[in-house]
């Protein structure tokens, strides 16, 4: 078994090491015996996402998601929205997260428009809201609690055809204001946390790769870890944030 793992945007879109969830996923398959296949697409790349089993796009800063709208709208946009139908699995974080929606308006009123992959649309606010939280997934994802780090501006609300990754327990999430925190549609897993998001919280990267692993064989499962460290690191910050 393996994995192809495609690494969108790392030249810009790698806020607080995000990049680290790609190295967390990767060292969990080959614990496995799983082969774990690592492409990195920068921008200005024309290679198409024809033949990965998984995408990670990380997070960026306003001024690096605007940088990408050119490089996005030249056809990736087009590509992302079929592989997102497809039901390729995505991880997306904060920035990435926001750019598979329809836009982000800033707070001065200046629209960008993004790949509407997502029925979701994000408006600056003057509050930021940054700190560490925590939330429940959904049982479509797992059900698991994640602590994470969030840091953003931009309030996310998601249109009727998505379903938030879960639901805040402590801290902002999408908005701050409704309780959701992230996106699910599909295979596409959006949400604002940073960190990187999943050497903490081992349940949910091993249900993004079960997802990535049934998707491509039809049948898998992912023989246990030792989790011990992982666990006492995640258990550690929900009794802080509790």
């Amino acid at each position: 078994m393996e994995l192809r793992i495609c690494h969108m945007y790392p030249d810009v879109l790698n806020l607080y090491g995000d990049g680290g969830n790609i190295r967390c996923m990767s060292q969990r398959l080959r614990w496995r015996g799983i082969g774990a296949e690592i492409t990195r697409l920068p921008i200005g790349s024309a290679a198409s996402l024809s033949g990965y089993d998984l995408v990670f796009i990380g997070g960026g800063q306003d001024f690096e998601q605007q940088v990408l709208l050119e490089d996005l709208h030249r056809g990736k946009d087009r590509e992302i929205r079929a592989a997102v139908e497809d039901g390729l699995p995505f991880l997306a974080i904060c920035g990435g997260y926001q750019m598979l929606g329809s836009y982000y308006e800033t707070y001065d009123g200046q629209r960008c428009d993004f790949i509407g992959a997502l029925d979701l649309y994000t408006v600056g606010s003057s509050t930021r809201m940054i700190g560490n939280y925590s939330f429940q997934c959904g049982e479509s994802s797992g059900g698991s609690v994640v602590v994470g780090f969030e840091n953003h501006s931009g309030k996310t609300w998601l249109g009727s055809g998505l379903q938030p990754l879960g639901t805040v327990l402590s801290g902002y999430g999408n908005n701050g204001q409704d309780g959701s925190e992230g996106a699910r549609y599909q295979n596409v897993f959006g949400t604002y946390s940073h960190g990187p998001l999943l050497p903490k919280n081992p349940a949910l990267c091993d249900f993004i790769l079960l997802t990535a692993l049934e998707r491509k064989y039809g049948a898998a499962e992912l023989v246990p870890l030792d989790d011990r460290a992982e666990l006492a690191a995640h258990d550690e910050m929900l009794k802080r944030l509790r």
